[in-house]
């Protein structure tokens, strides 16, 4: 049984252990320590690993035997979400306030006590974000963020982060854009980490982690289309949501 690997600050690229070959947590805990500067998130992604913690905690690094993954272009759209889908409801945007979309998933919910996305892993993707790596998609409603998501993009694969809504359905035409999106520049997959009921009502399936890192380490290799990502691209994009 090979022990889990602290990561050593500015000591990284070849610090993590492969998740191929080094699991034995179940829940897929490969790693704790290190830090979050973009050079430590890339090279974890590009291994099909993420950092997911709480604060107090060293930094802990993920890669699940079970993965939960979307196919773009393939999410599932019941008539009533169809009907939020029409241009006059939401108002679809990407990388126009990436800051006030994690500041929103990062907020209280309900159904939880506290959040995952600390202090440092919000200055972490905002550094991706200002780097080209991280990005959001917004919903806006009369000129008000209402829903929306992040994650981190290598390549032609999408890794989803968080996503949140304030009013129904704003997330999930978030989704559906993304998803809409990525096909049109050629991605390939999105991962959505940890499966749960409401990915799994949009058509997310889960796979084997040998699967996954197969086809992340073939997606990464792969550059989208020039298009992807660009203002003009994404202004055209979201008038047909």
């Amino acid at each position: 049984m090979q022990p889990l690997l602290c990561l050593v600050t500015n000591q990284l690229v070849d610090e993590f252990p492969d998740p191929a070959t080094a699991l034995d947590d179940p829940d897929g805990l490969l790693a704790a320590g290190g830090d979050l500067n973009s050079q430590s998130l890339i090279s974890a992604y590009r291994r099909g690993i993420f950092p997911w913690y709480s604060q107090g905690q060293p930094i802990l690094w993920w890669c699940p035997g079970q993965r939960s993954v979307l196919s773009p272009g393939a999410v599932k759209v019941s008539r009533s979400l169809r009907k939020s889908l029409r241009p006059d409801r939401f108002d679809v945007r990407i990388d126009t306030n990436f800051s006030a979309v994690i500041d929103a998933c990062a907020a209280p919910r309900s159904n939880q006590s506290d959040t995952w996305i600390t202090p440092e892993m919000r200055t972490a993707y905002i550094n991706l974000h200002r780097s080209g790596y991280a990005h959001s998609v917004e919903c806006y409603a009369a000129g008000d963020l209402v829903g929306g998501l992040y994650g981190v993009a290598i390549g032609t694969i999408f890794f989803g982060e968080s996503m949140f809504s304030r009013v129904s359905d704003a997330s999930k035409v978030a989704l559906v854009s993304l998803s809409n999106f990525l096909q049109h520049w050629g991605y390939g997959l999105i991962d959505c980490q940890i499966h749960n009921d409401h990915l799994a009502s949009m058509g997310a399936r889960l796979i084997t982690r040998r699967d996954f890192l197969e086809k992340t380490h073939e997606l990464i290799a792969i550059q989208p289309a020039e298009i992807a990502w660009t203002n003009k691209q994404l202004e055209n994009d979201s008038r047909s949501v």
